[in-house]
């Protein structure tokens, strides 16, 4: 340690400048640490309530939802609402008669004694499946021109011996109900008695999706002719690499489409943004603004980074009150919904919508714009909602648009749902036929339709078609 009294003023002036040096130095490496540290706290603190993240990914550190007030009402069914009780049907398949040998009080026999009235109790079951061989004579004939001609096989009959549409349905299993490919084939074999392979199953899923080909184009038409559509994107795992796994929809169609990028190469190959003349609701990813169409920004997205910023920022009162003048906006827009109305009448959001305004400004002078390029989340938030307001607020003046993006979100859950079950798609062309299937199924869902039949006239040739809007 150097003894500052022996030494000269020059050398106590060059120790104080390396000193202030030091100081400045370190000053700054504090601050660094501190905005990671600040980071890392963010990142940690995420949940399903304050940002994009599925519930699935709740850490065990994730708060505890808010309980629910009390109703005051018993659990269950409530007084005068309609009952789902199971009801005797007039025609029964089959009636078994169950008479009483002797008398329950004396003993006595009973036979040939009076009838005194019949109690009906009806068991509902389902008749298990079981296989059964139709066998497909080809006959061929003669002409007298010498040409020997064989009748043509029904579709579907492509072999010697093959399983028929009903089997070959039960693709629903592997790509609906997200069973594996061998507990499907196991399923199979133990409900219907049909030993399938595993490599059957797997076939199936590569020829249903071929014949899907022309019905995922007309889906995927129908959705650029809707007047209020849905974008979204997400991470899709194809043989360990990652890839993305894009949707758009509308509440009667759902279409998938798969891209190793996520940017406007991936949007213009799906095919559905470039000449879009509608309303298309996202969650501001920036390669969406790109296209002409009309935008509106998903509410719940702004809920959870509203909620994250008042999390970050306890003492601030402007997140609680913007996301309290958003969630106000959105029951308006319900009430108005349900009485008819195409917009929310001015006069009743004036007082939120002020509140709105209100809060942005005061948030927009606690984070001033911090020098460069990168802004703080909460300064990136309030700059959306202060420049992006008729995006925002497209719900409010707009009732065909809805508050959120969550039918999006809804359409691509059940991939990683499958991705949880799977790890991944082995190729890319698996899960594109998947995917496909897939769309196919939800939009058939989606229109009220049986999907095992739609199915099987997939497979049969004649594949289900969503409704096409009459030419103007």
């Amino acid at each position: 340690m150097v003894d500052v009294e022996q030494l000269s003023r020059r050398e106590l002036l060059a120790v104080v400048v390396a000193q202030a040096e030091l100081i400045e130095q370190q000053t700054a490496r504090i601050e660094e640490l501190s905005e990671r540290v600040a980071e890392l706290e963010r990142r940690l603190g995420q949940n399903s309530r304050n940002s994009s993240l599925p519930p699935s990914s709740d850490r065990f550190t994730a708060p505890k939802p808010q309980r629910r007030t009390r109703s005051g009402r018993k659990p269950g069914k409530q007084p005068g609402t309609l009952g789902t009780t199971l009801e005797l049907v007039g025609d029964p398949d089959e009636v078994i008669d169950h008479v009483p040998a002797t008398c329950g009080g004396c003993g006595a026999g009973l036979v040939g004694a009076a009838p005194a009235g019949v109690i009906a109790r009806q068991v509902h079951d389902v008749v298990l499946p079981a296989v059964r061989v139709v066998e497909h004579r080809l006959h061929k004939r003669a002409c007298r021109c010498g040409t020997l001609t064989t009748a043509d096989a029904p579709a579907g009959v492509d072999g010697p011996a093959c399983y028929g549409p009903n089997l070959r349905a039960t693709v629903y299993l592997v790509v609906f109900q997200h069973v594996p490919v061998q507990r499907a084939a196991l399923l199979i074999a133990d409900l219907c008695g049909a030993e399938v392979s595993t490599g059957w199953v797997s076939a199936q899923v590569a020829r249903t999706a071929e014949a899907l080909v022309d019905v995922e184009k007309l889906i995927t038409t129908l959705i650029t002719l809707a007047a209020v559509i849905g974008v979204d994107e997400t991470t899709v795992n194809v043989s360990g690499d990652k890839q993305w796994l894009h949707v758009a929809r509308t509440d009667l169609l759902t279409a998938y489409h798969l891209h190793p990028s996520r940017g406007r190469v991936a949007v213009d190959e799906f095919g559905v943004l470039p000449t879009y003349p509608g309303t298309v609701v996202h969650d501001a990813l920036a390669v969406y603004d790109a296209y002409p169409a009309t935008h509106a920004l998903c509410g719940a997205h702004l809920i959870r980074e509203l909620t994250a910023v008042a999390e970050a920022h306890p003492d601030a009162e402007w997140p609680v009150q913007a996301r309290s003048a958003l969630a106000g906006l959105a029951a308006l827009a319900d009430q108005a919904k349900d009485r008819g109305l195409h917009r929310i009448p001015p006069s009743a959001a004036a007082e939120p919508l002020q509140l709105l305004r209100d809060a942005v400004r005061v948030g927009l002078a606690e984070h001033p714009r911090a020098p460069g390029r990168k802004q703080s989340k909460a300064r990136n938030l309030l700059q959306r909602l202060r420049d992006r307001e008729p995006e925002i607020l497209r719900f409010a003046t707009d009732l065909a648009v809805p508050f959120t993006n969550n039918g999006s979100e809804r359409d691509l859950r059940p991939v990683k749902t499958q991705l949880k079950i799977s790890g991944c798609h082995r190729a890319t062309t698996g899960a594109t036929a998947w995917l496909r299937i897939r769309g196919y199924i939800s939009t058939v869902r989606k229109h009220g339709d049986d999907v095992l039949t739609a199915l099987r006239d997939a497979i049969n040739g004649n594949p289900w078609q969503p409704p096409q809007p009459a030419p103007t």
